[in-house]
């Protein structure tokens, strides 16, 4: 009798998106943080700051996540060069 898959894992993506949902999240975060910093930077702790800024946010993330997508197999191979392979195979 085939078991049932557990709840948590009933809501997963298969792991054929893990291409594009480990940049989406990475890129999502650290233009969050990068925007945040800039704009604060630039405009202070003030109320255009928060007008502006998640303006900024979305327009860093709709350059940043193409980039990354394209660029994510070269810093890959970058690394590998750099980074001593584990011995767990």
């Amino acid at each position: 009798m085939p078991t049932r898959p557990s709840r948590a894992s009933r809501y997963k993506l298969p792991s054929r998106y893990s291409y594009f949902v480990m940049p989406l999240i990475l890129s999502s975060i650290m233009t969050f943080v990068v925007s945040a910093i800039s704009t604060l930077k630039s405009l202070g702790l003030s109320e255009a700051f928060f007008r502006t800024w998640p303006s900024a946010w979305g327009l860093s993330w709709l350059i940043a996540f193409p980039v990354l997508l394209a660029v994510l197999p070269l810093a890959r191979k970058l690394a590998a060069c750099l980074v001593q392979p584990s011995d767990a195979a």
